[in-house]
């Protein structure tokens, strides 16, 4: 692929701002300085002409565009971490993904910590005032007082967005999982017991939420780690969520067999 085409596809993306990273070598071997990759959720085009060192960039400059970061990145000639052999400048064109918080409970403050460790833009929304305060969520970037799905329906949502229903409250739970189901949210998830999740699943059918959309909510919320504090909760959900964008199962690397990473889908090369 010529420079051109990977510039116009560059252009492309900003235009219909979709998120993009480019990667540019600024250090290394001769006749490596100076190659591009762009790199987006779904394909990486270009080549440095080095398989490995192909794959270690586009993992990382997918990682920081995850998270809306540019940065200086060094590799080794291969790929390897820890090395300095590579300078690679990563620069991404998006705006930090967005989590939003219903239900300002205590688990709700160590989801907003984890989110924000992840590069979320974090919100957290309660319609009862008492509870959601900047005291309690300090990490959060904006806290609302409002009903959930009333402030769902005007609320910046796209395919990167985490939704976390925490409200554990039918009255709030029902209405803002139904809104949120109109949405393209890559991840959309809700606490609760099994008991909690049944009831809720019906409550769901009768408001005329099909088979298909309920498939969408991770109910009950969280991988299976064992977790019972509010801060493993967190890590539990933040597992899941990584596990759903990235299409793995969660379960033990120790236990499997194969590459840690699976082959990229829709890749493309050329110069």
């Amino acid at each position: 692929m010529v420079m051109g085409e990977l510039l116009a596809r560059w252009r492309a993306a900003l235009r219909e701002q979709s998120p993009v990273a480019v990667a540019t070598v600024v250090e290394g071997p001769q006749g490596v300085v100076g190659g591009k990759v762009l790199v987006t959720p779904e394909e990486h085009v270009g080549t440095l002409d080095n398989r490995d060192l192909d794959k270690a960039v586009v993992e990382t400059a997918r990682g920081l565009l995850e998270g809306g970061r540019t940065e200086t990145v060094h590799f080794g000639p291969r790929g390897q971490r820890r090395m300095e052999d590579v300078a690679v400048f990563i620069q991404s064109f998006a705006p930090p993904p967005r989590m939003y918080v219903f239900g300002a409970i205590d688990f709700a403050s160590a989801v907003a910590r984890t989110g924000k460790f992840m590069g979320y833009r974090v919100t957290v929304c309660d319609a009862r005032p008492v509870f959601a305060t900047r005291e309690r969520f300090p990490t959060a970037d904006e806290v609302v007082v409002a009903w959930p799905d009333e402030f769902l329906k005007t609320a910046e949502v796209d395919r990167r967005s985490v939704i976390c229903v925490l409200t554990h409250d039918p009255k709030f739970d029902v209405p803002v999982l139904k809104e949120a189901l109109k949405t393209e949210a890559g991840y959309i998830g809700a606490m609760g017991s099994r008991r909690t999740h049944d009831d809720r699943t019906a409550r769901l059918r009768e408001e005329g939420v099909t088979e298909e959309e309920l498939s969408r909510v991770a109910s009950p919320i969280g991988l299976d780690i064992g977790a019972r504090t509010p801060e493993e909760t967190a890590i539990a959900i933040a597992a899941e969520v990584i596990a759903l964008r990235t299409g793995h199962s969660g379960g033990r690397l120790a236990d499997r067999s194969g590459p840690i990473h699976a082959p990229e889908a829709g890749v493309r090369e050329g110069a």
